[in-house]
């Protein structure tokens, strides 16, 4: 698509999970007089993960305004968000941040920006924690993760001795109704 040097108003939408609903923050940005939009249903860190994010990016040009409805649509660590705010910057391309009420192309706004930017990235670190401490509390309780096994520790002790008998892995794999990477897995 060839585009005229007009400024044009571009909304990102995104939502973590395939179960959720961009519809909300569709409306937001439409109501916001955005005239393009990039969504997509993407859990990503980086920009290299969401594919419409980096379409959005590549999309607007000097003088136009990038909408999302929360900072933390737009990006999830602070090294994320300086490097998004960077690219902006120097592309003369402002960032609207419906929510929280920033806009950048006011110095109060960019002050704000940075600010939500360093708390965004805190309570994904504070959550990170939390995670991480409840599956270590989880694992320390005997909760095993994972898909439970096809196979009991009988059929596994059973697969070993066939395979050291010589059966093939195709007749273990039909016998078992298990895949060959498991297969392979369990004898070892």
């Amino acid at each position: 698509m060839i585009r005229v040097n007009v400024m044009s108003i571009v909304g990102y939408g995104r939502v973590s999970s395939t179960g959720q609903s961009l519809d909300v923050q569709i409306e937001k940005l439409t109501d916001y007089g955005c005239n393009k939009l990039f969504t997509e249903k993407k859990s990503g860190t980086t920009v290299e993960q969401r594919t419409q994010f980096k379409n959005c990016l590549n999309y607007l040009r000097e003088g136009d305004t990038l909408v999302v409805t929360r900072l933390d649509r737009l990006c999830r660590s602070i090294n994320d968000l300086t490097s998004i705010s960077e690219r902006l910057k120097t592309n003369g391309i402002t960032l609207v941040v419906i929510e929280q009420s920033i806009d950048t192309s006011t110095s109060t706004g960019r002050l704000l920006f940075n600010m939500l930017g360093c708390i965004s990235e805190f309570e994904n670190e504070i959550r990170r924690e939390r995670q991480m401490d409840g599956i270590r509390k989880s694992l320390e309780g005997g909760v095993k993760f994972g898909r439970k096994s096809k196979l009991t520790d009988e059929q596994v002790e059973q697969l070993k001795l066939d395979k050291q008998e010589g059966i093939p892995i195709k007749t273990l794999q039909s016998t078992y109704g298990i895949s060959r990477d498991s297969v392979y897995r369990l004898v070892r």
